[in-house]
This record gives C-alpha cells, structure tokens and sequence, in this order.
C-alpha cells in the first residue's frame, strides 16, 4: 500500500513498496523539485533564451521566434508525473513570470484523486492553481486542460515506449525512479525514445547521473553537463540536445 512520508524539509512524499522508492529524495521533495527541476532546468533554460535573446548569439538552446508570442512560451515534458510536484512548481513560476507552459507528463501508474489531494501540496502554489489542478486531474487524462491563463497541462496515462507525439519540447523532466528500482527506465532504448521528443537546443534533466545514461546521452548527440546535485547528492545532470534549432525528429527516431 501507498504511504505518504515526510521529508527533511517538511514536504511530504509517497513510498511505494511494489518498487521499493519514495517518489522523491527523503532529504526534501519540495527543495529536490525545486533544484533539479526548477533551477536547473527550467530556469535555465528561460535564462539562457533571455541571454539568446539580448545578445543576438548562437547558444545551444532552442531558438523561438523572439518577436513573436513563442519568446514568452516553454512547452516542458515529464517522465514520471507522479505526485505532480514538479507540474504544479512549474506552472506557479511561470505563471507569476507571465510564460505561457505547455505541459505534458508521462505516467505508467497514475495516483488516484484522493491521495493527489492529500500531498500538501497545495501550500506551495496559489489557491486558484490548485484547484484547477485537482478539479480537473481526472479530465486531464483525457486531453489538454488550459488550468489558467498562462498553463495547460495534459497527463498521458501509459508507459514510456507507448508514448507518441508529434510534436518536439523545449525542456524534458526525466524523474522516474531510479535506476536500481526501475532499471527498464534508464536503458539506450527508453533514453533513446525519449531524447526524439526533446527539440534540437532543447534541455534535458534528471536528478541522477550515471556513465551509462552520460553514454547513451552522448550517443544520442547531447551536451553533457554535470551540474550540482539536490541535498543529499553531490551531483546531478543536465543535457542540452545539438544540431539546429530548425531540424525535426528523424525518420529513424
């Protein structure tokens, strides 16, 4: 049976026994989101199209038209959706900095409305999100949901390999469980069929880093970064996808 837990900083976060792992770090679900997902990936990657933007210069992040709605935009896809933790910080920040997100998470073994509503979580965005977010999370399964002016959000309910989209995102939030709990997760196929959704210049991150996932990262025609790790990991990483901005996903992919 599920069972919520309570973290170093006082967030909470669920243990799951049929995989042996809290959905989060037990030294803080709140600041591990926080850092991994927020700091270093999303936050980045809008800081680096500002700096993009300003100075007029090629950096390996993706292009968007600057004088058009897209400059205040970010479309961001989660492996591992989860508690909807990294969602719901995501669609707070931007919502208070006016970027419109685009939002899709991929979850194989969803968590039912009642423990959604019981993770607290609601403390740590506005009132108005969350209730958006859990009024609508069963609708959410079955398209795109706009939860706000500034947010839409849809949950594909399925494992990794049967997700499909034609469309590429700016940011990819890998944060299954980890490799020693969920090993089919960190493999060159399910890493491989997940870098084909990320946009050229688009950045990947997770809060692990191992010399197989920098391997198959490398293979796959990534930038690899180690960045700092959340409390309780000395380091985690980071990956910008190469090649131009205006290139697709490839027949093979």
């Amino acid at each position: 049976m599920l069972e919520f837990v309570q973290t170093a900083d006082g967030s909470k976060t669920i243990y799951n026994p049929h995989v042996g792992e809290n959905y989060h770090s037990k030294n803080g679900a709140l600041q591990e989101s926080t850092h991994v997902f927020i700091n270093s990936g999303l936050s980045y990657f809008l800081e680096a199209k500002e700096s993009l933007c300003e100075e007029n210069t090629t950096i390996p992040l993706a292009k968007v038209d600057l004088e058009g709605p897209e400059s205040t935009s970010v479309s961001i896809l989660e492996v591992g959706f989860g508690t909807g933790l990294n969602f719901l910080l995501s669609s707070e920040f931007c919502t208070k900095k006016n970027i419109k997100l685009d939002y899709t998470g991929i979850e194989a073994y969803l968590l039912n409305l009642e423990m959604i509503s019981q993770t607290g979580y609601d403390q740590y965005v506005s009132t108005e999100l969350w209730q958006q977010f859990i009024n609508n999370y069963n609708e959410l399964l079955l398209s795109a949901t706009e939860l706000n002016a500034y947010c839409k959000l849809q949950i594909a309910n399925c494992k990794l390999l049967d997700f499909n989209a034609k469309e590429q995102y700016d940011i990819i939030y890998f944060d299954a469980f980890a490799a020693g709990h969920q090993p089919e997760m960190w493999n060159e196929t399910a890493i491989s069929h997940t870098i084909q959704f990320l946009k050229p210049g688009g950045v990947f991150v997770t809060y692990a880093i191992t010399g197989n996932l920098k391997r198959s990262l490398k293979a796959l025609g990534c930038k690899i970064e180690k960045a700092p790790g959340a409390a309780g990991k000395r380091e985690m990483l980071r990956a910008v996808k190469l090649g131009s901005p205006k290139e697709g996903r490839s027949e093979s992919q």
